[in-house]
């Protein structure tokens, strides 16, 4: 059987690389990739991420071809999927690493509909609420559901309405836009 590689360029930073020895597999290759760390369920993280945000998906699943650390031959290893076109690699390492705050995915959001639909997304799937637009999936990965209004409002040169916007972000858990526009205004 020809073995053969068709690569196809869609982007400056993505190229997608389809491999066949008599069966389509699928894989994406970027200069940087995220990795992170799950404990054997990252095909689970991986397909929740694919439904809930757009441009996003599940692009390939690897198995093990023999057994490692923390699983045995024929189990997920490893799955690539994309976060709102961001290239990932979830990868069953195991319990040994625990995800925590200092990487997170932050999502801009445009209004306060779009904002409640991916904070309530996480939460409802077994995620937990945090502080100031912080929450954390079920799986421990940290997510900044950010609206772009509280961006515009904290950053304003106007440091006196930034600051009363950031006094009530800082009340917050999820981010009530209307609240942080109030508080702009004065």
């Amino acid at each position: 059987m020809s073995k053969w590689s068709l690569f196809i360029r869609l982007t400056d930073d993505k190229v997608y690389k389809l491999l066949s020895t008599g069966e389509n597999i699928m894989t994406m290759t970027a200069r940087n990739t995220v990795c992170l760390w799950y404990n054997h369920n990252a095909e689970e993280a991986a397909r929740f991420y694919a439904d809930t945000f757009p441009d996003s998906s599940v692009v390939a699943v690897h198995y093990a071809p023999g057994d490692y650390p923390s699983g045995q031959k024929g189990e997920v290893l490893t799955v690539e999927f994309t976060v709102l076109g961001i290239p990932c690699l979830g990868l069953n390492g195991g319990p040994g690493m625990i995800h925590n705050e200092s990487f997170s995915f932050q999502i801009a959001t445009q209004d306060q509909a779009e904002t409640d639909r991916y904070w309530q997304a996480i939460i409802s799937n077994g995620g937990q609420e945090s502080m100031c637009g912080w929450c954390k999936d079920k799986w421990g990965i940290s997510w900044q559901i950010t609206p772009v209004a509280l961006t515009k409002a904290y950053t304003s040169p106007d440091r006196k309405a930034a600051k009363r916007a950031f006094d009530a972000m800082m009340t917050m858990k999820k981010i009530d836009i209307a609240t942080i526009e109030a508080a702009f205004r004065g």
